[in-house]
């Protein structure tokens, strides 16, 4: 698959998990809907990183330890992105963590903050880094 096929399918990827993170947080579903928030962050950064030609080895972005490493070091670090998002992105990544691994509940504010969020954070991307949105 090039890079351009990977950037559009992990940005259409992004979008489809947005979609139901606001159908979640709707249905008040806190839990998956900060699941699906960072998900379409989690894409929308892979692909970011696709789309500025970064040589990430492909090993390093399937997990989200390393996707999210690079995306600080290379876009977040190397100016290409507001550090903003990459905080965002941790933030999010631990709200996950909390709903999918942990006994403790995701507030539906924590979650409504979450989606809102992606919802920034795919867009910021998307309009950076693709070049026919």
């Amino acid at each position: 698959m090039s890079d351009a096929v990977s950037c559009t399918a992990y940005f259409e990827k992004a979008e489809r998990a947005l979609s139901g993170a606001r159908l979640l947080l709707t249905a008040k579903d806190s839990e998956g809907a900060s699941n699906r928030a960072y998900y379409a962050m989690f894409d929308a950064a892979h692909a970011a990183l696709l789309a500025a030609h970064i040589d990430v080895p492909e090993s390093t972005t399937k997990t989200h330890t390393g996707l999210i490493r690079a995306f600080g070091r290379y876009l977040v670090q190397g100016g290409h992105v507001d550090a903003e998002f990459g905080r965002a992105l941790n933030k999010v990544q631990r709200l996950r963590q909390i709903a999918d691994y942990l006994g403790d509940p995701v507030s539906l504010e924590d979650a409504a903050w979450a989606v809102d969020q992606a919802g920034a954070f795919v867009a910021a991307m998307r309009s950076k880094f693709m070049t026919n949105p």
